[in-house]
């Protein structure tokens, strides 16, 4: 017999009021902290705020991952001094990692395959790729093989949010079968990117072809370091299991460098009716 499940999820801030706490284990893989190199934090004070916010809600580790695009030039010498200024704050109530926003320009591109590298989280193999939001060039499949090919495993952010990926479910599917990974939002799952973002975030979790949840912080206004929110609604429309998979052990395996958890496929029916 099979079951219909209504996935209708409650407000953000309305769930994380009135249940428990999330296990303190939360990993961040995306996240826009490190201050004066994009359009997230704009002080090492407003770093440490979003820092400190990201801790008090259940988060340990943090990847740094600045935009790397024509606007926001990546330079790791300064990341590196940056980071190593967070570190020796006393007060520093998190893991730190280095990565970035990787933007698929041809420049980037051609770079990254010659020093791929450069750009991953921690100089291993996990690599945050993100596309423009009008366009995904029809050679793209190409370029993530060639990634692949040296031992590079893109993980494409936040595709829930861009109105291409939003129709195109088959063609994400098939990137998950070459090898690359889905990172979605966390607040995408609630209603903050709008109903077509979030019903793109369920069904992603749905297909079981989303592998980590991150915040994509760039504030501690609206868009925050918080990942409670996240953990809290995975585990009551779906399992624990699956929350810990998206904001634990699968983050937490992309910072080591390592393959990802092997688990059974998420509990869901075929029959699943997800409400925007």
């Amino acid at each position: 017999m099979k079951v219909r499940i209504v996935i209708n999820p409650p407000s953000w801030m309305d769930s994380a009021s009135i249940a428990e706490p999330p296990p303190q284990a939360l990993v961040d893989v995306h996240s826009h902290c490190l201050w004066g190199l994009d359009d997230g934090a704009k002080s090492f004070d407003d770093s440490l705020a979003m820092l400190k916010m990201a801790a008090r809600h259940g988060t340990t580790e943090i990847v740094v991952t600045p935009h790397a695009n024509f606007q926001y030039p990546f330079d790791p010498a300064v990341i590196a001094e940056r980071l190593a200024a967070l570190r020796a704050h006393p007060d520093l109530p998190v893991r730190l990692h280095n990565g970035c926003d990787f933007h698929l320009s041809f420049g980037n591109i051609r770079e990254a395959l010659a020093n791929p590298h450069k750009f991953t989280i921690n100089g291993l193999k996990y690599l945050l790729v993100e596309f423009a939001d009008n366009l995904i060039p029809p050679t793209i499949e190409e370029v993530l093989r060639r990634f692949l090919a040296q031992d590079v495993v893109p993980i494409v952010t936040h595709p829930e949010r861009n109105p291409v990926l939003q129709q195109s479910v088959s063609r994400m599917r098939d990137w998950v079968s070459m090898g690359c990974l889905l990172q979605i939002t966390g607040q995408s799952l609630s209603g903050e990117f709008g109903k077509f973002a979030k019903r793109s975030a369920w069904e992603l979790v749905k297909e079981d072809l989303a592998h980590i949840v991150a915040s994509d912080a760039h504030d501690t206004s609206y868009r925050t370091t918080r990942l409670d929110g996240a953990w809290r609604l995975l585990k009551q429309e779906v399992n624990e299991m699956v929350a810990s998979r998206l904001l634990i052990h699968n983050p937490q395996a992309v910072i080591q460098g390592c393959p990802l958890y092997e688990t059974a496929h998420t509990p869901w029916s075929d029959e699943a009716v997800l409400k925007p």
